[in-house]
């Protein structure tokens, strides 16, 4: 089953006992704060659920039907902790 945002923001606010108004407001303002952070090159680590972190790819050539120059570019890393791992196992 996929979530999408609206159902997760009905989900959370009912949880919380908020209006989804708040809720959608909260989740807003929580990944842009998240969002900043990264940007600024801060590692963020939230307890229980993993690590998330920009990293700078390397510039590399990559060769298919020619050779041909990749540029470095900047990633997205999330690491999961290990108490969610061990909840998957």
């Amino acid at each position: 089953m996929t979530m999408n945002n609206k159902e997760f923001t009905s989900e959370l606010a009912e949880r919380l006992g908020y209006t989804i108004k708040d809720t959608a407001e909260l989740i807003g303002s929580l990944l842009s704060d998240m969002v900043q952070e990264l940007e600024e090159g801060n590692v963020i680590a939230v307890q229980g659920f993993g690590s998330f972190e920009v990293k700078k790819k390397a510039e590399r050539i990559s060769i298919s039907k020619q050779r041909m120059l990749v540029p470095p570019k900047l990633v997205l890393s999330y690491r999961p902790s290990n108490t969610l791992k061990d909840k998957f196992k």
